[in-house]
C-alpha cells in the first residue's frame, strides 16, 4: 500500500478527509496495482486489496478508527477480542468479540473487486476473502453468547463466507483464494495468546471445508487456499511452527489449489517434501495444485529470475509434475498501517514487490521450458 494511501485512510479516521476523498485514493492506487501487476506478465491480477483496511476485519469494518468515521463495529461486536495473532516484534492485531447474534457481514470482498475489475485490460482477475476459521475466533473461547449457541454461529458464519465467494465469482473473479494465516498459527500454543493453545486446527479444517463443499468440483478448481507465518511491519506471527504441524490437515481441505509461503522458510526443501506427500490427486473429485511461494515479501533484495528457477527446479522434484506452481510468499502489506519498517518506506517497498514478482513470472517461463524438455 501506497504511502498517500496510508495517509488518507489515517486522515479519514481523523476526519480530516470525507469518504468520497478516500475512495479516491483507493481508486488511484487500486489502478496502480493493477496496471503494474499486468506489466509483470501476471496472467491473472489482483488490485493489492487497496482498498481495505484489514485482510481480516474488512467484512466487519471500512477502517481501523473511530465509529463517526465508518470504522465502527456492529451493535453486536465489541473490540475487546481475541488477538489473532502475536507478532514477533511485539505488535499484536486484535479481532472483535461477538457479544449476541446473529453473525452478519457489513462489507462484501465483491464490493471491493467490481471497482477494481476495470482497470484490468491485459488479462483477468483474481481477489482473496477471509477463511470463516479467522471469523470463528469472534466467539468467546470460554463461554456462550447469551441466547446465540456457537453451533448456530457456524451455521450464519459459513453461509456468510458462501456468499461472499459466490459474489466474487459472480462480479467476474477468476478465481478466489481464502486466506488461511490462522492455520499455522494454531499449532504453535502460545503462552501470549491463548486461543493457539485451544488445538484448533482440525475445527478450522472442519468449518473452511462446510463452506468449500457448497461449492462444486468445477468451482473449487479455482477456489484456493492460502497459507503463511504472517507478514506485517516486515515481521512474522508464527514462523518458528514446523509445517509439518499444519500440511498434512491444510490438504484435507477440499479447496483446488494453495498458496504455500515457502522463500523464507530455513528448509525449503523439507516443505517441498512436504507438499508432494501431502498433495492430492482427488480432494472430492478436485485434484489439487501447490503455488508454492518462491520471493519473500520481507526482504529488501530482489531474487534473481535464475535463482528462483533453480528453486522451482528443485521443488519439482518433489511435487508431482502436474500440480506444482509458482507464486509470492505472502501478502506485501496486509493492513493499511503497516508501515514497512525493514523497507524504509511504503513506497520503496511497493517498487520492490513488483519487480520481485516480475522476476518470480519470468523464472516460472524459464522452469517450464526446462522441465518440459
Amino acid at each position: 500500500m501506497s504511502k498517500a494511501l496510508q495517509e488518507a485512510f489515517a486522515q479519514y479516521d481523523e476526519g480530516k478527509i470525507d469518504r468520497d476523498a478516500l475512495v479516491a485514493e483507493q481508486d488511484k492506487a487500486a489502478k496502480d496495482s493493477v496496471q503494474r501487476t499486468e506489466e509483470t506478465g501476471e496472467t491473472l491480477v489482483t488490485d493489492g486489496e487497496q482498498r481495505i483496511s484489514s485482510f481480516a476485519t474488512y467484512p466487519l469494518i471500512h477502517s481501523l478508527g473511530p465509529p463517526s468515521r465508518g470504522g465502527g463495529l456492529a451493535d453486536n461486536l465489541k473490540p475487546d477480542g481475541q488477538y489473532f495473532a502475536i507478532f514477533d516484534d511485539g505488535h499484536h492485531r486484535q479481532l472483535p468479540r461477538l457479544t449476541s447474534g446473529p453473525f452478519k457481514y457489513r462489507n462484501w470482498s465483491a464490493d471491493y473487486f467490481s471497482r477494481s475489475k476495470p482497470y484490468a485490460s491485459k488479462c483477468g482477475m483474481k481477489t482473496a476473502v477471509i477463511a470463516p476459521s479467522m471469523l470463528y475466533l469472534l466467539y468467546p473461547l470460554q463461554g456462550d453468547v447469551p441466547g446465540y449457541p456457537k453451533e448456530q454461529f457456524v451455521d450464519d458464519l459459513v453461509n456468510e463466507c458462501e456468499k461472499d465467494i459466490r459474489k466474487c465469482f459472480d462480479a467476474g473473479a477468476q478465481r478466489v483464494s481464502i486466506d488461511f494465516t490462522e492455520g499455522r498459527l494454531a499449532v504453535r500454543n502460545d503462552p501470549s495468546n491463548p486461543w493457539t493453545g485451544a488445538q484448533l486446527l482440525k475445527t478450522f479444517v472442519d468449518i473452511n471445508n462446510k463452506v468449500l463443499d457448497r461449492f462444486s468440483a468445477e468451482e473449487r478448481t479455482n477456489i484456493g487456499i492460502h497459507t503463511c507465518p504472517g507478514g506485517d511491519c516486515d515481521s512474522t506471527h508464527s514462523a518458528d511452527v514446523d509445517y509439518h504441524e499444519l500440511l498434512p490437515q491444510m490438504f484435507q481441505m477440499n479447496a483446488g489449489y494453495f498458496l504455500i509461503q515457502c522463500a523464507s522458510e530455513k528448509d525449503k526443501r523439507e516443505v517441498y517434501k512436504e507438499i508432494g506427500e501431502c498433495i492430492r490427486k482427488d480432494a472430492n473429485v478436485v485434484k489439487q495444485v501447490a503455488f508454492v511461494g518462491f520471493v519473500n515479501p520481507q526482504a529488501r533484495e530482489v531474487e534473481s529470475a535464475e535463482s528462483i528457477c533453480e528453486q522451482i527446479l528443485e521443488a519439482a522434484k518433489y511435487i508431482p509434475t502436474d500440480q506444482p506452481g509458482a507464486t509470492d510468499d505472502c501478502g506485501f502489506s496486509p493492513f493499511s498501517i503497516d508501515v514497512k519498517p525493514k523497507h524504509g518506506s511504503p513506497d520503496f517497498a511497493r517498487d520492490i514487490a513488483f519487480q520481485k514478482i516480475a522476476n518470480r513470472v519470468k523464472a516460472a517461463g524459464m522452469a517450464r521450458e526446462k522441465l518440459s524438455k
